[in-house]
Parts: structure tokens; sequence; C-alpha cells
């Protein structure tokens, strides 16, 4: 399979996840994949066969925890703009998914939907709210961010019965020194007190870059200057997976070129009580690209879940501690994705 390498993904993944929180204001595998089969049902990639005869699929323990898989609801945007809510939580209770992670509460030419109704909706289904994504800040007093309308932001988490309230935005506000990122911890600490007081989590999700390095002092990894500036009973972390190792393939390296390797699962087994969330999405290697990896459905990729999920689910008492949202930023078809990543996930096995 020839790889070409990709527009820019983190990019482009920012400017239309920035859109989309925009308009906040206003069973096995077998079984699961017979459910949708059909023309949509997309071929698995080049990688898929092998990736999947070298994990845990088979016998054993479940990877994945029961009751922990969810999906963030911007991998199908598409749907949910052109469908409305109920429709795609129907699909998603088919594919048999457990939690749902909001990117906005407003559902395009389906009309308007009351926050109420939207809680109700999903539990219907069987669907637990369990978190939200909405930006940090933006130079519009009247913006739907934590720092313009943080009551409004947790008014609306509050009524939604959401456990975790987080962005996707780096902590760029104030810029990319060691100083900056104080900064902006601080201002994470406060938003993570004020989500704490109404029973709340406030949780940051990663791209690559917060795993570059301070432009004050090249040795320093950005990441590792917000894990220490914010209080970890107040800050959580969602790790985006494939970002993370997007990162690792970026930012090995010093802008000297003196060696900085780190591996993603590290950060989480350290102080796994800071990551009760993540984003499980998949790559393809693609040393060609510049960001390593060419982005797929999960288990078309070579990012090891079986290794990853288990890694962490095995350190004591955290077997159902964490929860694992499916995601992709644009898949060719939502729905197909969907499917595909519950069916691949609820079939990955322990290894004996």
């Amino acid at each position: 399979m020839s790889r070409i390498s990709q527009p820019d993904p983190e990019l482009t993944h920012r400017l239309t996840r920035r859109g989309m929180l925009g308009v906040a204001a206003g069973a096995t595998a077998a079984a699961l994949l017979g459910t949708a089969a059909g023309p949509a049902t997309a071929a698995p990639g080049t990688g898929s066969a092998a990736a999947t005869a070298s994990r845990g699929v088979g016998r054993g323990r479940p990877v994945l925890p029961p009751g922990r898989l969810g999906i963030q609801l911007y991998s199908l945007r598409d749907k949910v703009s052109t469908l409305g809510f109920a429709p795609v939580f129907a699909e998603l209770e088919k594919y048999g998914y457990d939690e749902v992670e909001f990117a906005g509460y407003t559902q395009g030419s389906a009309g308007p939907i009351t926050l109420a109704q939207l809680r109700r909706l999903a539990r219907n289904h069987g669907l637990n709210p369990i978190g939200s994504h909405v930006g940090y800040y933006s130079s519009d007093p009247n913006a739907y961010t934590f720092a313009q309308n943080l009551t409004k932001v947790l008014d609306d988490a509050e009524a939604l019965g959401l456990r975790h309230i987080g962005t996707a935005a780096g902590p760029f506000r104030y810029g990319s020194t060691v100083d900056a990122w104080k900064r902006a911890a601080e201002d994470f600490n406060t938003y993570g007190a004020a989500a704490k007081a109404r029973g709340m989590k406030f949780y940051q999700h990663n791209h690559s870059e917060e795993f570059s390095f301070a432009s004050d002092n090249p040795k320093v990894r950005l990441y590792d200057v917000l894990l220490a500036e914010t209080d970890p009973d107040l800050v959580y972390l969602e790790m985006d997976i494939y970002w993370a190792y997007v990162g690792q393939f970026r930012f090995s390296k010093r802008p000297d070129g003196t060696a900085a390797p780190f591996e993603p699962l590290d950060y989480v087994l350290e102080r796994p009580d800071r990551y009760p969330l993540f984003h499980v999405k998949d790559g393809e290697s693609d040393p060609s690209n510049p960001y390593g990896y060419r982005m797929v459905d999960v288990g078309d990729g070579d990012i090891d879940y079986q290794r990853f999920i288990s890694a962490v689910t095995r350190l004591r008492g955290h077997r159902p501690a964490h929860h694992w949202q499916a995601e992709h930023d644009n898949p060719a078809e939502s729905f197909t994705f969907a499917r595909r990543s519950s069916a691949h996930l609820h079939s990955l096995r322990e290894k004996c």
C-alpha cells in the first residue's frame, strides 16, 4: 500500500473542532460486526490482519473493562448535524457503546434540543454522558469557553450530569515558554477548583504539540510543565493516545538534535489517577508523513491497544477507573468507524 503524506491533520482537527465547539452554547466482536454489515462497511487497512494476529484477540479476559467504552461525538458530527442525536444514540447502543463524550450540544437540521432532553435521550439508549470538550479561551467576551463563561459551561455540564468537563485546547494561551505554561496551569487550577466544587473533574486533552519543548528552555518538555504546575487534585488529563504517539515521533529529539525519548504509556503508569479518560484512535505508521502516522479506524493501525489498555487496567484498583473513548477526526464513514472500532476493542483479550 502506498503511503502518501497527508495535509496537516492536527491543524485541520483543531480548526474543525473549534468550529463545532462554537455551537455548544446554543457480545462478541462477531455479533457487533453483524449488526450493521452492508455496503457502507469499510475494508480493513492492510496492516489490520497482521496487527490483529499479534494482539490479544481470542480467549482470555476482555481487555476492555465492562461499561467503559465510549465515543467522542466529534467523530460523528456529520450524523449529529444531519440526523440528530436520537438516531446516532440508537446506533451507538446497537454497537455496544456505554458512554458518550460531547463536543457541542446542538444537532443542526434536526432542530433544537434542551440539555434535559439530551441527557434523558442518552440514558434512554443506555449511554452515560461522561464528559465534554469546551473551548479554553477566546477574544470574544461572550464566547462559550472556560475563560469567558466558566459559570455557564459548568451549569450546562451539571445539567447533563457530566462527571468530567474539559478542553481539547493546548495550554498555549500565553505562549510556549515555561512561565507561559505556568500561567496556563494557574487557569486550569482555577477551572478545576470550580468544577470540583460541583462534583466534577476538569481535564485537558492533548494533541502532539504539548510534547514539544519550551521556547526559552529547550531542555524542558512543555507537557512536563503542565503536569508539575497543575494541582493533581484539581486538574486531570485525557490522553489522546494517537496524538501522544505522534508527539513521540515528532519530539523524541530536542531542537539541538540531542535524544529525548519518551513513552506515552509511562506517563500514565507513573500517575494513573490523573488520567480518568482516554481517546482511543489508531494510526498506521508512515515515516514519510511529518506526523509519523496516518489516522485510520481503531484496529486498522499500528498502535497496540491490547498492550496499552491492559497495562493500565492491570494496575491494582484501576480496571474500572478509566474511560476509553473511541475517536477518529475524519472517518471515511462515521457509523462504520463507530461500529468497527467497538467490535475491535471488544474483541481484545488479555494474554495468558
